[in-house]
């Protein structure tokens, strides 16, 4: 017998084994409904202990940078990520308040995306700054609706940082309750960007590259 068939076998077992319990506590009283299934709601949220601190550490597991701030200091934040970075140009989307850039350094050249910029323009821009539309806690996932704040895809998707800002509030359970909170996008058919840390892959040797297929560095600023 395959490893595939025991197992099979024993999930078989298992649940033979909990029908005829089921079935034997019917018997002595119809009435118990102790084992029915629980009532579920799609985009319910899922409980733990502490939804805001696992979805840091999942960011941080993907090896992306996390900074707790509040909105008086996100825009010295964001200066600080750039200047870290040591990035010379970003490209800002419409929608995110002008005084986010207010401790930007001059050197810092602000590109907006109207019209919209090249690829080529992209790809020479150092870093990209955004907000969020939701974030998961349970996979440490960022969700980008591209609506305003977050700009067309390729903005975060081509300069090598992006620094994202996400409010407390934002922050949910799982992936079922994030779902939820896009319903509006997914029923007006925008795309929708799912970001799990730094771009990254490995090839057949298991060698890790970032930043291959988006940002090399993600910075993110949860504000709360």
């Amino acid at each position: 017998m395959s490893s595939r068939e025991t197992i099979l076998t024993r999930i078989r077992e298992a649940n033979r084994a909990v029908d005829q319990a089921v079935a034997q506590r019917k018997r002595i009283n119809p009435e118990d409904d102790s084992h029915t299934a629980p009532a579920w709601e799609y985009g319910r949220p899922t409980p733990m202990p502490d939804v805001m601190e696992r979805f840091v550490e999942r960011v941080e597991d993907y090896k992306a940078v996390v900074e707790r701030v509040t909105d008086d200091g996100i825009p010295e934040a964001i200066g600080g990520a750039l200047r870290g970075a040591g990035v010379t140009s970003a490209v800002v989307p419409d929608g995110i308040p002008p005084q986010w850039l207010s401790a930007l350094d001059p050197a810092v050249a602000v590109r907006r995306d109207d019209p919209p910029l090249s690829h080529a323009d992209l790809n020479a821009t150092g870093a990209v700054i955004t907000d969020a539309e939701v974030g998961i806690a349970e996979t440490g996932t960022i969700v980008l609706d591209h609506g305003p704040g977050r700009g067309r895809r390729a903005l975060s998707l081509v300069p090598d940082l992006h620094v994202c800002v996400i409010r407390a509030d934002q922050v949910v359970s799982d992936v079922p309750e994030a779902v939820a909170r896009v319903a509006d996008a997914l029923r007006d058919r925008r795309p929708l960007t799912w970001i799990s840390g730094p771009s990254a892959t490995s090839d057949i040797e298991l060698s890790r590259v970032e930043g291959v297929h988006g940002p090399r560095t993600l910075h993110v600023l949860v504000v709360g």
